[in-house]
């Protein structure tokens, strides 16, 4: 089984800064591709950044230059550095383990809490 704890998240205003971690835990499991991924209100949840080991950082179109992922092997934690943010960014964002596949992000079924960012205007 997998443990993962999402946290950071909060009310930031446009143009600012906010970033996120994520605690993962667990045995018999491969962490070495994890990603982000938010669901805006009221739409589906879709990845927004993922990471390998060694390190193979890649983006969604909308946020790629103003998000950065990273990674701290050792504790099994990745970041998620936002800047530029604007009231799109708005989503409540999780952390997951998965595979990739080229460029597909194929995500397990663990997720944790999730943390809320909103963007005001």
């Amino acid at each position: 089984q997998v443990q993962l704890v999402e946290s950071g998240g909060g009310l930031v205003q446009a143009g600012g800064s906010l970033n996120l971690s994520c605690a993962a835990s667990g045995t018999s499991v491969n962490f070495n591709a994890m990603a982000w991924y938010r669901q805006p209100p009221g739409k589906q949840r879709d990845v927004v950044a993922t990471i390998t080991d060694p390190d193979n950082p890649n983006y969604a179109d909308s946020v790629n230059g103003r998000f950065t992922i990273s990674r701290h092997n050792a504790k099994n934690t990745i970041y998620l550095q936002m800047s530029s943010l604007n009231p799109y960014d708005t989503a409540v964002s999780w952390c997951t383990v998965g595979l990739l596949r080229g460029m597909t992000y194929l995500p397990s079924d663990y997720w944790g809490q999730g943390t809320p960012v909103t963007v005001s205007s």
